[in-house]
């Protein structure tokens, strides 16, 4: 077996990893919970909250149409997966961190899809606050996305950038 062939495999292991651990934790706390039951975790930081939330992060959109929030979900989802299959694709094979984190954002992504395709909605359950304050409930596929990025975010601050040889043999012969 190649090592090129490992790789993917254990690119498409995190992404189906994710999208599955998502969709496992969606459907115990379904099964096992109301609608807006919440099981104290920890007293005054989390709790296991179950909500259904039709919007974007932190509820943006949810007061639109279900007909609007459709077709804008589904085309910024299309869009979304395009967008990070490609740079998967053209990310080289060496650069670990960097498909490792976009193959988590990925996982997260269709995650969060399944259940808009599903419900029309997403399930969180996953709420953190202090006190009275509560950050917006979440799930697993939203922390794979946000976990993703700030490590994408971090990887490229980081990166070292190295002239190809053509531009340092140019800039040295001036």
């Amino acid at each position: 077996m190649s090592l090129s062939l490992l790789r993917n495999m254990l690119l498409a292991s995190v992404t189906g990893g994710i999208i599955l651990l998502d969709q496992l934790t969606k459907q115990q706390i379904m099964q096992t919970m109301r609608l807006h039951e919440s099981i104290p975790v920890i007293p005054n930081l989390f709790s296991l909250t179950y909500i259904r939330n039709p919007g974007a992060a932190f509820g943006l959109l949810a007061g639109s149409s279900n007909a609007f929030r459709m077709v804008f979900f589904g085309l910024t989802s299309i869009f979304a997966l395009g967008l990070l299959g490609t740079i998967l694709l053209r990310m080289p094979e060496e650069d670990w961190m960097g498909r490792i984190s976009v193959a988590g954002i990925l996982g997260g992504a269709i995650g969060n899809l399944i259940d808009r395709l599903r419900f029309g909605e997403v399930i969180d359950f996953l709420d953190v606050y202090i006190e009275s304050y509560h950050w917006p409930a979440f799930n697993v596929a939203d922390s794979a996305i946000t976990v993703g990025v700030i490590a994408l975010i971090i990887h490229f601050a980081f990166e070292k950038h190295t002239e190809p040889p053509e531009a340092s043999e140019t800039s040295s012969a001036s």
